[in-house]
């Protein structure tokens, strides 16, 4: 499984976003199908066209990117202005606003994020030919190493709660351990703690400056944002009286049972990789950049 998905985010700009967008389109009609069980009808179609005009835009025209999400929200409201027969209710609305911000906008940080640039490293080991080039971007590398952390997180955060998870989350916040009963403070210091050490190697191996300091932060900043996004599934999904989202992984659920870790941690990798990194470097030596490197 590790080894696709390295191959996945280092197979180029174009086969990343291509996979990208049609997991994320199986991820909203899972959410839709959901929606659409409690007997409201958003307008999802439109949602998935435009989630998938964010992540083309995200990759072709990035100075563009951010202007979709209103266009997008537009039209879906015209379409519920002309295009239905009864008024549109609350519920209708807000579902298909979440849908093309929550699985559109958020997640398409990540193609945009593909775009950064320069070229780490474009060749394979010196053994192999020489013709083949590998498309390994500084934000391929930045994407690589936060998935890793962000799936160490979870395993830290699965063993830690079971060796030695006794105070539940609730806790420290009724809503969220009443959202998910079984997460445990010590669960989530574990998956912190194994995220840490997976963001220090890669802060070191990638040669950010001061890499003692920011690998650690950045471990945790993942750990933590990968969390909401799966107390916010969780929220979903015990709202709408679901174990899972859907039965495409069999015994793991749908798409959206896999990648929830993942959603909100995308605005923070690509302002981190694109401005931060970049401004940090400027720091080390002796001058902060006015912008990032390419986004």
């Amino acid at each position: 499984m590790g080894l696709t998905v390295a191959g996945w985010v280092y197979s180029g700009n174009y086969i990343f976003t291509l996979l990208f967008t049609l997991m994320t389109a199986l991820g909203q009609l899972e959410y839709y199908r959901m929606v659409m069980k409690a007997g409201i009808y958003p307008a999802r179609r439109i949602s998935v066209v435009g989630a998938c005009a964010m992540f083309v835009t995200a990759l072709f025209a990035p100075d563009l990117h951010q202007i979709v999400l209103p266009v997008v929200s537009t039209w879906a409201m015209v379409w519920f202005l002309t295009m239905r027969r009864t008024i549109t209710s609350i519920s209708e609305i807000a579902t298909t606003l979440t849908g093309i911000f929550y699985l559109g906008y958020i997640p398409s940080f990540w193609v945009r994020e593909t775009n950064i640039h320069p070229y780490t490293l474009n060749k394979l080991p010196s053994f192999l030919p020489k013709t083949i080039h590998l498309p390994i971007t500084t934000g391929a590398n930045f994407i690589f190493w936060s998935w890793l952390c962000i799936a160490f997180s979870d395993v830290g955060g699965y063993f830690a709660g079971r060796k030695f998870g006794k105070t539940k989350l609730s806790a420290i916040s009724p809503a969220a351990g009443k959202t998910s009963p079984n997460k445990t403070v010590e669960g989530v210091i574990g998956g912190c703690a194994f995220s840490m050490i997976l963001a220090t190697l890669g802060a070191w191996i990638q040669k950010w400056p001061y890499w003692a300091i920011v690998g650690p932060i950045h471990g945790v900043m993942l750990a933590l944002l990968g969390l909401v996004g799966d107390l916010t599934a969780s929220m979903l999904k015990r709202d709408a009286g679901l174990k899972d989202f859907g039965d495409l992984i069999p015994e793991h659920g749908g798409i959206m049972d896999r990648v929830d870790s993942y959603i909100f941690t995308a605005p923070y990798g690509w302002f981190m990789c694109a401005y931060m990194i970049p401004w940090l470097k400027g720091i080390a030596k002796g001058s902060a950049p006015a912008g990032a490197l390419a986004v």
